[in-house]
């Protein structure tokens, strides 16, 4: 299967900045059909992309501008939205501008199109591949998983760790290893995210009774106060007074119980702070899963996901 990446992974690629070191290079690019990537410099009353290519300038009519913009599926954000970003491309010809500059016209589209049905349109559940997070809202992340197709993360999709907004785990722009979860008649694709993040054993391997470790607060109930260690793990205090959710937090780890999948906290302070979002440690990075469980071997409850067909048909 041909692997297509999001947008901007070959924008620094040696192959990609020597296409866009001359014309001669650009025109080796269009014979050999190659995908290429420049940054969108304007998007034009019209909504024709402008690109900057190096060499020359480039030019993405509209309606190459994205897959089902033709056909009114799409809107046209899907082109406005990506001035001053990286673009995939193929050169599909040469012109010349109204003062008899050379232009490079583009398609974003065609490569997409040989994206999904090269690509796209062969995944299946539980195949981890690349994506890009490309906007947040409540209910999830939006990704682009192959040169601007993009795909939905549920925030139940995340982690297990229960977090009040997506921006609580990634920013805008980050590239990322997500899980096809499904696929659906229309061939749209759901991502999720929290089985590359470790079973609650491999995270709790992490931390021993004794410790005085760092948190986060994620939710305050009247039993008690959730405490996030790892955003595969998080464990509970007792209710204190005056917690928010958001805070950070110092906790002493009272006990560890595998089979309750339970971790007893005691909070040792609670602040206001605002530091980065620790980088994503995988504990899976390529290749395909059928089922993972979270829950270690022996435990009251079983957590698990699975992706494969045959599997869910026969519970």
């Amino acid at each position: 299967m041909k692997h297509y990446y999001p947008e901007k992974y070959l924008m620094d690629t040696a192959e990609n900045r020597h296409a866009l070191s001359s014309p001669a290079a650009l025109k080796e690019a269009y014979y050999a059909d190659r995908v290429l990537e420049a940054r969108a410099v304007m998007c034009d009353k019209e909504h024709n992309l402008h690109v900057d290519l190096g060499c020359m300038r480039g030019r993405i009519e509209r309606s190459e501008g994205a897959l089902g913009i033709a056909d009114g599926s799409v809107r046209d954000i899907a082109i406005i939205s990506r001035v001053n970003k990286p673009v995939a491309f193929k050169v599909i010809g040469f012109s010349a501008d109204e003062n008899g500059q050379p232009v490079a016209l583009l398609s974003r589209r065609a490569v997409q199109e040989d994206c999904m049905q090269n690509y796209v349109s062969r995944l299946q559940p539980g195949d981890i591949i690349d994506a890009v997070v490309t906007h947040m809202e409540p209910f999830g992340v939006f990704a682009d998983i192959g040169v601007g197709i993009s795909a939905l993360m549920p925030i139940d999709s995340i982690s297990v760790s229960r977090i009040p907004h997506p921006c609580a785990r990634f920013r805008q722009g980050q590239q990322i290893k997500a899980v096809v979860k499904a696929i659906d008649a229309f061939g749209r694709i759901t991502l999720s995210y929290k089985e590359l993040l470790g079973t609650w054993e491999e995270n709790a391997a992490f931390f021993t009774p004794g410790e005085t470790v760092p948190g986060i607060v994620r939710s305050v109930e009247r039993y008690g106060i959730f405490v996030e260690l790892r955003p595969n793990l998080a464990g509970l205090a007792e209710y204190v007074p005056g917690v928010m959710p958001g805070q950070h937090a110092g906790v002493y780890i009272k006990s560890l119980i595998p089979e309750r999948m339970k971790i007893k906290l005691i909070l040792v302070d609670v602040f206001d702070a605002q530091y980065p979002n620790d980088p994503p440690q995988y504990f899976i990075k390529d290749g395909h899963i059928d089922r993972w469980v979270y829950s270690p071997a022996g435990a009251e409850k079983v957590v698990e996901s699975v992706f494969s067909p045959q599997l869910c048909a026969a519970q």
